[in-house]
Order: structure tokens, then sequence, then C-alpha cells
């Protein structure tokens, strides 16, 4: 079986439809009535379905590619994705319903410049050369993600990495970071949330990378809990001679918990290094109980999992999971190959007391899940009064204001929604364009409608007088009437656009790419915040 049979999207009652394209024989062909003996051409003639524009306004192609940087490894995958819109009540969403992967790139080692600065010239090269044998050109991309993982992240140059991806990642490619992104990123990657929705179980996917391990808990396909701690394969790496060459702060913290005060430069021994991964092995079994004891606690970079409930199967995924799985059997002087011996001699004693399943990728895991969920499509049915001068757009925070759509809906407690949480967010500030995420919910009445309008206007009236463009998302499908409130009958004077068919959250950032013909949609990359130093660290 290939990965793409075992890993077509999770909602499995596309299965069998025409955009799933499980026949790649011939294309589907749209038969229409045609007269024998007529030479001519006829507008009715027969012709692929892909050339359909009404085909071609609810199934989507985009090209897109996963960036992943860890503190260890380095990948880059490119991919087609085939989304279909699904019209059901009020909504005009797409989801995913297909997806190839177009090229692999080996797994690279992260280049160092020295212990702690990663080389932004080197990896500027890595990726390159995936793009060179991909032969696919940065114009080529519509979406995509890279992600700078936790400890790629606390690296100084970071800011400068990202420069060197974006020069290199097409328009809409963005850095991001955020370990329960990552943890959703890495389940949805290695087959584990298409696992859970199969079979309806409960699934704990757990990511071991090089500088820290993401939990995700999976319910019938969705992720229901995430979290993070500080276990790595690579917090402490020793040359042929068995020196010290580096060691992260968390990787000397383990080693003390094993009884070894280690600093650069001295000297661990393979039976040492087993010792210290039995104890991070340890905590990743404590870290998965529902009161791990204060030094495991510590180690969270995220809330703790707290109480997991009934769960029917464990997998694996990161660079780590290929020793669980015994895939991989070479060392690479780190604690990666005694780590995973030692996370998978837990499971087989029952010590991790949940079955193993089998995962369908490990090392490319995060990559493969940022290039398959990193963008949302937005609905047919938006406002946009000016696309080149509102699009595309990078970084725009999302600020999403709480309040209750009553049957009739109430301008001034909509209005006062939105100011108090713009300075909540600061995002007050008129320098900077933001994204008002809206959630519209019951009958669309004009009296409603208008009624929304008018608190929109009122609770942005600050920013429409000086001149700003205003960016409304919405879930609901209700943004062409919206925007036309908005301009013609309330006579906002600036530019205006209002997307729906999307789900935001505060602390999300949106890149809005071009519009897209003759679907009229407007591709999404949603990421969480770069850059934001976890305060546990």
């Amino acid at each position: 079986m290939t990965y793409d049979d075992e890993h077509s999207h999770h909602h499995g009652h596309q299965e069998g439809d025409l955009a799933h394209g499980r026949d790649h024989a011939a294309p589907q062909i749209v038969y229409s009535p045609h007269v024998p003996d007529h030479d001519h051409d006829h507008d009715d003639a027969e012709m692929p379905l892909q050339d359909n524009p009404i085909w071609q306004q609810d199934n989507v192609s985009l090209s897109s590619v996963g960036m992943d940087i860890g503190s260890s490894g380095t990948q880059v995958v490119f991919s087609r994705l085939h989304l279909r819109r699904i019209g059901e009540d009020l909504t005009s969403r797409y989801i995913v319903v297909r997806r190839e992967t177009l090229y692999r790139s080996p797994v690279s080692l992260t280049p160092y410049a020295s212990a702690e600065l990663i080389d932004a010239e080197a990896l500027g090269s890595i990726i390159d050369r995936a793009y060179g044998e991909a032969r696919i050109g940065p114009e080529d991309v519509d979406t995509g993600v890279v992600i700078l993982t936790g400890e790629a992240l606390r690296r100084r140059n970071a800011e400068a990495i990202a420069g060197v991806l974006a020069e290199r990642g097409g328009e809409l490619v963005t850095a991001t970071a955020g370990h329960n992104m990552e943890a959703m990123l890495a389940a949805y990657g290695s087959g584990a949330a298409k696992a859970s929705y199969d079979s309806g179980r409960r699934i704990l996917n757990v990511d071991i990378g090089g500088g820290t391990t993401k939990f995700a808990l999976l319910d019938g396909g969705r992720v229901v809990a995430t979290a993070a701690v500080h276990v790595g394969g690579r917090l402490q790496v020793v040359d042929g001679s068995g020196t010290i060459v580096r060691l992260d702060p968390a990787g000397r913290r383990h080693a003390r918990r094993a009884g070894y005060d280690w600093a650069l430069g001295d000297t661990a021994r393979d039976a040492e290094l087993a010792q210290v991964a039995e104890r991070m092995a340890d905590a990743l079994v404590a870290a998965v109980s529902a009161d791990p004891p204060p030094e495991v606690a510590e180690l969270f970079l995220t809330p703790a999992l707290g109480d997991l409930g009934a769960i029917d199967g464990v997998m694996f995924s990161g660079g780590v999971g290929e020793y669980v799985y015994d895939r991989e059997t070479v060392s690479f002087g780190d604690l990666g190959r005694p780590l995973g011996r030692a996370v998978r001699r837990r499971v087989d004693s029952g010590a991790l007391p949940y079955p193993l399943l089998e995962a369908g990728e490990c090392i490319r895991a995060t990559a493969l899940g940022a290039s398959e969920y990193s963008v949302q499509l937005s609905g047919n049915t938006g406002w946009i009064s000016d696309p080149d001068a509102l699009l595309p757009r990078r970084n725009l925070q999302v600020v999403r204001p709480r309040y209750e759509l009553g049957e009739s809906v109430q301008p001034d407690e909509i209005a006062a929604a939105i100011r108090a949480h713009l300075v909540a967010l600061d995002a007050d500030q008129l320098l900077h364009d933001m994204a008002l995420a809206m959630s519209w919910s019951g009958l669309p009445s004009y009296a409603r409608l208008s009624a929304f309008a008018r608190g929109l206007r009122d609770g942005l009236a600050e920013r429409i007088d000086a001149g700003r463009p205003v960016y409304v998302v919405l879930d609901g499908d209700v943004a062409m009437t919206l925007g036309r409130l908005l301009r013609d009958e309330l006579g906002v004077p600036g530019e205006v656009l209002v997307v729906d068919g999307l789900n935001l959250r505060d602390f999300d950032y949106i890149d809005l790419g071009r519009l897209r013909h003759p679907s009229n949609t407007v591709p999404v990359t949603i990421k969480s915040l770069v850059f934001s130093e976890d305060p546990h660290r």
C-alpha cells in the first residue's frame, strides 16, 4: 500500500467520489448529447471533468510545501492538495480530500555554525537542492508552512533563518512555531488522525524529536488534547571519541537526574548515555499519567495533559520514533537510539500501558502534516472591494471577540466586544492591519445582518476613520451580504475584505493569498505565534 492510499484525508465520507481520483488511468469525461454525422464543433461536446467550470468551482488544486527545521533534522516535502467544497447548511468550506506527495527530500542534519548558531547559508543550500531535485520553483508554490521547532526557534538567529526561508518559499510560505500546533501536525502526518477517524478509536500520538516530545490525543479523528515536554534525542551529542560536543540546558538537567554533572568537552560513555536515556523514557511514561511528579511536571513546555481517560493505542513519530519501531539502527552520536529503544521496552513491558500501533510516517511526520494542514480555503461567497489593493497580505493578527448572537442582534454589544478585545490583545494600534474573526449563527435575515454590520462598523470606527482597510473573517456563510452592507448601506469608505468558511482563534496569524479563479476563493495560511520564547524555557 502506498503512503497516499494509507493517508488520504480522514474525512471518510469522501471515499469513492470523483475528486478522490482513485482511478488515474483516464480523465473523467462528462458526456453530452451529440448527434452522429455532424463534423463541426458543438458547445456541448464531451469534455474532461476537470475542464468543467462548475466542477472547477467546487474542486480546487493547490501546490504546497512543508519545511520542517528541527534541532536535529531538516526536511522539505512538496505536495499537491485537492480541496473539495462541502456545501451544507450555511457553510461553503473547502476540505482536503486527497494529497499527492510530489517530492520528499532526504532528511538532512540541521547544519550548525557553532553549538548555538544554525548555519543559515548552509540551510539555504539544503532547501535550494530540494527545489532543484523536485523541479519546482518558489513561484510554483501556492501555500505551505515552515516549522521552526522549539529548539531551532531558540537559536539566536531564528529570524535570519526565517528570512532565508521566505526568499525560497514562494508567495505564501511562513514560519510557524507553537508546541500545540506541532503536536497536531505530527498526529496528522503520522496517520494517527486517519487511523482514529477510520476506527473511531482514541489514539495517543507521541512525536519524539531532537529537542522536544509532542503528545496529541485523538478521538474519532479529532485532536482533543495536546502537550509538549523537553525530552528529545539530540539534547546531548557526542563525537566519535565520546566527547560531549553539544549539551542543551534540558540535556544537562536529564543527565543530572541520572547522576552525571556533565559540561561541554566532558567524556560520556555509551553505558552512561543509556542511563540518561532510561531516565528520559521514564519521564515520558510519567508525563502521560494523570498526575506527573514535580520533576516531570517541570519538563512541560505547555500545560500538562491531565487525565487522558481510556486510550486504545499509541503511535510514535519523529526521528526517535524510527528507533521505537526498529526502522533505524544507525546511531548519530546522540540519545536517539538509546531513547527509542528504552521507550520500546516500556511499551513491551506494559509500563506504558497502551497497545503499540504501526505509524505511517515517523521522521517526516511533521513536514507531511504541514504540507497537508496549513491551509484553509475561504468560501466562494466573499466580498473583496479591490483584490489588487487588499491581496496578498502576510502576517495579519487574528482578533476574535466573544459575544452572543440572539434572535435580535444588538449592534452596541457587538461594537463593545470588538473594542474591548482589540485593547486586550494589543491590537488597537492603527499602524498594523489585523483580521477580525467573527462568529455568525442563526437566521441570515436582513434585520440581523444589518445590525451585525452596524456593530462591526462602530467597533472598528477608529480604524475606518484612519483610512485603514477592514479585514473580516467569518465562520458562517454570509460574507458577501455583510460586505455589501458595510460598503453600500453603511458607507464604509476604505477597502473592505470579508471572507467566510474559516475557523480562526486569537493568537493565530494568517496570510491571505491572491484571489483564485474561477472558484473565487482565497487561500489562507494559518499559523500560531512566530518567535514567541516560551516562558518555561
